[in-house]
C-alpha cells in the first residue's frame, strides 16, 4: 500500500503568479510559498519564468550553475525537455527550472513559432503529474512571456503591493486576464490576491488593504505579507526565509499563507496528506504574530 501511494500521479496543480508592475514582492512570494509548501511534504517545482533569474538565485542556483545545464529557455523552444531542466534546492521536495538573459530573446523567437501561446504548456505536459504544485514567476510584463505562463496555468496568483500605484495597474491585468481566457485558456482560474510589503504604520498601507477587500472580497488572502528586513536579505543570500531565520515575521507570513493556500486546495488533493504545523499567524492590525481574528 505504501508503494502504491508513492507512485500514485501528484495534483500537478500550475499557478501562474503574476503583476505586471515591477517591485511587489511577486517573486519572493514565489519562493517562501514555495519553499513553505515543500515543508508541508508537497513536491513544488518552481519555473522561473523571469530574464532576470531572481527566483532561481534566490533558490541557490548562481548564474554559473545555471548555465552549467539547460534552462528553462531551452525547453521553451523546444531544444531539451523541461525534465533537464530542472535542478534540486536545499529543501527537501522543492525543485526549480532556472532561467537567465536568454530567456529575453524568447519572445522574439517565439513570434514566429506555430502554437507560440502554448509552448510552456507543452513543456510542462511532461511532468505535471510528477508534482503537488508548480509555480510560475512570470516577468513583470504582460508580453509572450506572460501569455505563455497563463496559457498554462491552472490558476493565478497576483501578489499586490500596499501601495496606491499597485492599484492603477490591476484593471489592466483583469483585461488581460480576460483576454486569455477567450482565447487560450477559458477554464483559467483565480487563486487569488496577495497583499504584500505591509507597513502598518502607514494610513495608505491599512487604506490599499480596505480598498482590496471591499472591492475583491473573497479573494483576496487574509494573510497579509509585512514589510520585513529578512525578506529583503535571504534572498541575496540564496536561501527561502524559512531557512534563513523561520523565527522573522516574514517568516511566519508566509507559513501563515501555505496554510491558508492548502487550505483552500484541499478538496483537490488526491490524498490526504499532512498539513502544516504553523507559527501563529502574523496579524497586520499589530504588526506582531500572535493570535488574530483572521487566523485560519
Amino acid at each position: 500500500m505504501e508503494n502504491s501511494l508513492k507512485t500514485m500521479p501528484k495534483l500537478g496543480k500550475t499557478i501562474a503568479l503574476i503583476n505586471q508592475k515591477g517591485g511587489v514582492g511577486k517573486t519572493t512570494s514565489t519562493v517562501n510559498l514555495a519553499a513553505c509548501l515543500a515543508l508541508a511534504d508537497r513536491k513544488i517545482l518552481v519555473l522561473d519564468f523571469d530574464p532576470q533569474g531572481n527566483a532561481s538565485s534566490a533558490l541557490g542556483i548562481d548564474r554559473a550553475t545555471a548555465a552549467s545545464r539547460p534552462t528553462i529557455y531551452n525547453a521553451l523552444v523546444g531544444e531539451v525537455k523541461l525534465s533537464e531542466t530542472i535542478h534540486a534546492t536545499e529543501v527537501d521536495g522543492l525543485f526549480v527550472s532556472p532561467a537567465n538573459s536568454e530567456l529575453a530573446g524568447a519572445e522574439i523567437e517565439l513570434v514566429a513559432m506555430f502554437a507560440r501561446e502554448s509552448k510552456l504548456k507543452i513543456a510542462i505536459a511532461e511532468l505535471k503529474n510528477q508534482y503537488d504544485y508548480i509555480l510560475i514567476d512570470c516577468p513583470p510584463s504582460l508580453g509572450l512571456l506572460t501569455v505563455n505562463a497563463l496559457t498554462a496555468a491552472d490558476s493565478y496568483l497576483v501578489p499586490l503591493q500596499c501601495e496606491y500605484f499597485a492599484l492603477e495597474g490591476l484593471s489592466q491585468l483583469i483585461h488581460t486576464i480576460g483576454l486569455i481566457r477567450q482565447s487560450t485558456n477559458p477554464a483559467l482560474a483565480e487563486e487569488g490576491i496577495l497583499l504584500t510589503m505591509y507597513d502598518g504604520k502607514t494610513n495608505l498601507s491599512n487604506q490599499v488593504v480596505d480598498e482590496v477587500r471591499k472591492h475583491f472580497t473573497h479573494q483576496v488572502f487574509t494573510t497579509v505579507i509585512p514589510r520585513n528586513v529578512r525578506l529583503a536579505e535571504c534572498s541575496s543570500f540564496g536561501k527561502p526565509i524559512v531557512l534563513y531565520d523561520v523565527n522573522s515575521k516574514g517568516s511566519s507570513a508566509y507559513l501563515s499563507l501555505a496554510n491558508e493556500f492548502l487550505t483552500r486546495n484541499q478538496a483537490l488533493e488526491p490524498t490526504v496528506t499532512p498539513g502544516l504545523v504553523t507559527p501563529p499567524p502574523f496579524n497586520p492590525s499589530t504588526g506582531m504574530t500572535g493570535e488574530s481574528s483572521n487566523s485560519l
